[in-house]
Parts: C-alpha cells; sequence; structure tokens
C-alpha cells in the first residue's frame, strides 16, 4: 500500500532549506538575559539550536537557564515565536501562584492533548479546572481513599512485585527495572482511579491490551509537541496516516475500555444508593457525577499522572542509592528500625528516606519542565517582559542544578541538605524547602494532590525492596544514564539490573 505520510515530505524539506538560506544571515538578537549565548537568524529564530539539541531539549535548556545571571532566557522560535525559560524561584511563585490568574494551561497543551485527555483536570483551564479540583480535592482527603490506596500498593508489593524480584535473583536474571517499576504503578493506579486491576505486572511480563493502549496514546501524544509545527500531525490526522492512526486507534481502545467500566458502575448504582468499592470512579459516580464524558476525562487524567511520575522518580533513585552506598546504609539503618512489615503509619516516619527521595526529585524530577501560556501581557519578577499568548517554561531539572539555589555542593547527592539534627535528642528532622525552589509538585492553586501519597508509595516500595533485595545496574560503566522526558521522564534504553539477596551477600 503507498504510504500518504510521503506526500508530507515536501514540507518537511522546506525548513532545512531555510536553515541553510539563513545560517549565513546572522541578526543581532534582541537584548535578553543569556541571549548572546544563542544564534538568532531571521525568520528563524534560534530553530537551528533547537532542532540540532532535540534530543537533548532538558539538558540544553537547563544549560541556558544555568548560564543565565537571572536564571532567564528568552527563546526565538520560527516566525518570531518566543518562549520563556525561567529557574528563578521568583518568577516560579508568580506564575505558579500571585499571578496564577494570568497564567493557564493554554490552547497548544490542551489542543495537543485533546484527543486523549479529553477536557479533563490537567489539560482544563478556568472554571471547569476549578470545579474537577473541587470533586478531586474533597475525595483524596478522605482517610477511606487513604486505607484503600495503601491495601491496593501492600497487595501489589506483597503478592507481585517482590515474588517477581525473589525470581530474578535466584536465578541470576536481568530485569528492566525501569518497566518493573511501571508496571507496578500502572496496575496500582488503575485499581485505585476504577478499580480495575490490568494484571500487568505479572511474571510473564504481559502486553496488557489497555495498558499498551495508553501507552501508546500518552507517547504519540507527547510528540505533538516536538513535532516542526502543528501543521504537520494535523495534515497527518486529517488524512488518517502514521502516528496519527495509531493515536486514533489508541484512545479509541482506551476511552471506550473507560466508558465501558463506567456504564458496569452506573447499572450497578440502579440497584443499590452507592457503590461498595472505594476506587476514584466510583466515589465519582456515587457522589452524583454521572456525566460518562466528565468521568472519563478526569479518571484518564489521574491515570496518567500517577502512571509514570513514582515509577520515574524510582527509577533514578534506586540508580543513584547505588552510586552512592553510604546513602542506601543510611536508609537500610532506617528501614531495619521499623517492623517486618511496615506499615504506612511507620512509613510516613522515615525522616532520612524521604530526604533521600527528595534529593533524587532535585536532579530527576518526574516533570523535568512544565510550562503556561500567558492570557495577558506582563512582566516578571526579574524583568522579563512576557506577551499575550507567549508560553512560560518553568524547569525544575535546571532548578535543582542551580549553585544559587543548593550551593557549590549542588553536585553531590546528599539527603542531609534536607535534615536537621536535634543537638538533645540526635534525631534528624525533615526541612522542607519552598515549593518555588523546589516545584517538583508544582506549587500554587494546581499543586500535585497526591503529592503525599505519592511519598507514602515510593517509601513503601524503598522499605519494602531494600529489607530484602540489592539492586544492581547491569554493565555499569561509571556513566550516567540518559534523561529523556516526554511527558514525564525515563532513562533511556531502561534500567537493566540484576537482583542480589542481601541474606546471601552476608
Amino acid at each position: 500500500m503507498f504510504d500518504f505520510s510521503l506526500l508530507l515530505s515536501p514540507f518537511l524539506f522546506i525548513l532545512p532549506l531555510l536553515f541553510f538560506f539563513f545560517s549565513f544571515i546572522r541578526t543581532k538578537s534582541p537584548s535578553s538575559p543569556s541571549a548572546s549565548a544563542l544564534k538568532c537568524y531571521p525568520i528563524i529564530g534560534s530553530s537551528l539550536e533547537i532542532f540540532a539539541n532535540l534530543n537533548r531539549r532538558i539538558q540544553w535548556t537547563s544549560d541556558l537557564i544555568r548560564a543565565s545571571p537571572s536564571a532567564t532566557v528568552v527563546l526565538h522560535r520560527f516566525l518570531g515565536t518566543r518562549v520563556v525559560l525561567t529557574g528563578n524561584p521568583s518568577n516560579v511563585q508568580h506564575i505558579l501562584k500571585t499571578h496564577f490568574h494570568n497564567y493557564h494551561k493554554g490552547q497548544t497543551f490542551a489542543i495537543n492533548l485533546s484527543d486523549f485527555l479529553g477536557g479533563g483536570i490537567f489539560n482544563a483551564d478556568g472554571d471547569n479546572w476549578k470545579f474537577q479540583r473541587q470533586v478531586s480535592s474533597h475525595e483524596f482527603n478522605t482517610k477511606s481513599l487513604r486505607k484503600f490506596i495503601e491495601t491496593v500498593v501492600d497487595a501489589e508489593l506483597s503478592d507481585r512485585l517482590i515474588p517477581i524480584l525473589s525470581t530474578a535473583a535466584a536465578n541470576n536474571s536481568v530485569l528492566d527495572f525501569q518497566d518493573i517499576l511501571q508496571r507496578f504503578a500502572f496496575d496500582n493506579i488503575c485499581k485505585i482511579a476504577f478499580g480495575y486491576d490490568p494484571a500487568y505486572l505479572l511474571p510473564s511480563l504481559p502486553q496488557a491490551k489497555f495498558a499498551v493502549a495508553f501507552e501508546d496514546a500518552a507517547r504519540i501524544s507527547s510528540e505533538r509537541f516536538s513535532s516542526i509545527g502543528p501543521i504537520v500531525w494535523r495534515l497527518k490526522r486529517l488524512m488518517g496516516v502514521g502516528s496519527e492512526k495509531r493515536l486514533k486507534l489508541a484512545v479509541g481502545e482506551v476511552r471506550e475500555f473507560a466508558k465501558n467500566i463506567i456504564r458496569e458502575k452506573k447499572e450497578e448504582l440502579k440497584h443499590k444508593s452507592s457503590l461498595d468499592s472505594t476506587d476514584l470512579l466510583s466515589r465519582f459516580l456515587s457522589s452524583g457525577h454521572s456525566d460518562e464524558d466528565f468521568v472519563t476525562d478526569i479518571v484518564i487524567s489521574f491515570i496518567l499522572a500517577g502512571r509514570d511520575t513514582t515509577s520515574a522518580a524510582l527509577t533514578w533513585f534506586f540508580w543513584l542509592l547505588f552510586k552512592n552506598p553510604d546513602v542506601e546504609d543510611q536508609i537500610l539503618n532506617e528501614i531495619n528500625e521499623k517492623s517486618e512489615l511496615p506499615v504506612f503509619d511507620e512509613v510516613k516516619d522515615m525522616i532520612y528516606t524521604h530526604a533521600s527521595l527528595c534529593e533524587s526529585m532535585r536532579f530527576y524530577p518526574p516533570v523535568p519542565a512544565d510550562s503556561k501560556e500567558a492570557v495577558s501581557d506582563d512582566v516578571l519578577p526579574d524583568g522579563t517582559v512576557v506577551r499575550k499568548g507567549m508560553r512560560v517554561t518553568y524547569h525544575p531539572y535546571a532548578m535543582g542544578r542551580l549553585e544559587e539555589l543548593w550551593g557549590l555542593d549542588w553536585p553531590e547527592f546528599r539527603p542531609e541538605r534536607w535534615l536537621q539534627r536535634d543537638p538533645d535528642t540526635g534525631k534528624w528532622s525533615f526541612v522542607a524547602r519552598d515549593p518555588y525552589t523546589y516545584p517538583v509538585f508544582q506549587a500554587g492553586p494546581r499543586i500535585c494532590l497526591g503529592k503525599e501519597m505519592a511519598f507514602l508509595q515510593m517509601k513503601r516500595v524503598v522499605a519494602g525492596v531494600l529489607r530484602r533485595f540489592q539492586v544492581v545496574p547491569v554493565g555499569e560503566d561509571g556513566g550516567e544514564p540518559v534523561f529523556t522526558a516526554d511527558l514525564t521522564a525515563k532513562m533511556k534504553g531502561g534500567f537493566p539490573v540484576r537482583i542480589v539477596e542481601r541474606a546471601s551477600r552476608e
């Protein structure tokens, strides 16, 4: 069959020809923080450098921010489009809190993700977002949901994750630990979001249909952001070819699957006043929120939020522990002070582990950069001018590497920077950074609803795994794995490890 996506080829040659032509015509860039470090040309702006660094855009933009005296740069793109990148805490507070009303998700974000997320909470602005936030906040603050999450995580840990790691240790086999953690997180969030167990983390590591469709939908939707221009993916969608054809099929599977579960639960509700299960979907329906599209959108958003964030954080955390055995020893001491099967209240008191997770996410935040769109003209606290419609990106990945925020020892993995020791008892206490210096969980009105539950889950996994096993990277050559990011961060090529039983090492 003829590949209609080839019809797009002439368009794809236009930009390279423009780049070649304008590479001989350097124009002086307008005055802006660290703008002198970038080459800026008529019409195409800094697109040459943008595309040259497309595969390492997070690291490249981080370098630009770190080189700027104000930790802010203005990036000039094709046809005069400008984007503000900032790691300045004052700017972050301005965007996320004090002028929250002026910085929305915006049309670019909404359009790119609309097929997948619809009008869900992570793709919404204004009254739609406010309503979903109120509904979700109420449910997230209930003790019964917390208890349900504890039960789900403990079951997945003891019945699936630990047995798989035990088998791998006995067989001296290699696991992609990133994949294992993603499967673990996906099972958990599906049970929590709508009471469905995809059984993705089984010894056979199956390709569960819903999980594969969800992964395809998330990945292809995120690729729209790095497209040469929206016209490319819109043409492919119009003609039903290539990645857009696959996206349509994946989104169709995800949404139809979710709607079938909603219909089953709504049918159950006809015969009783409320649903027995305590997953989020059952809670929304029992509270009277019965619109099928609304509930589908919000549940899919929560699955996306919980699917990769904790697994991404834990993947890098276990790599950093191997590189810093003294930290691992400290965490083991803390774990061994607890009972054999720590409940969540005990895990909550694991102060050093909590600090270590924060320190890990300082280097490798699950969402390394996030952007907003200006509703009207504005001026940031550092003097950067923002015009209506411009996108402003705050950059947690860069902020975790700023000497001004973390000191000369910022390259060191040092959980103690988050701790303070009591001079009388000798016990550690946790000292949090303000959320505008450390916006890993966002800040202001959009701060992550599941932050505390995410920490509890991560600490439960750390305690359960490290008590019995050491996670040893395979082929460790001393180099840092490649940090990549779509909607959330990943370790390029996976995280191959061997699992070693601690008892066998004594």
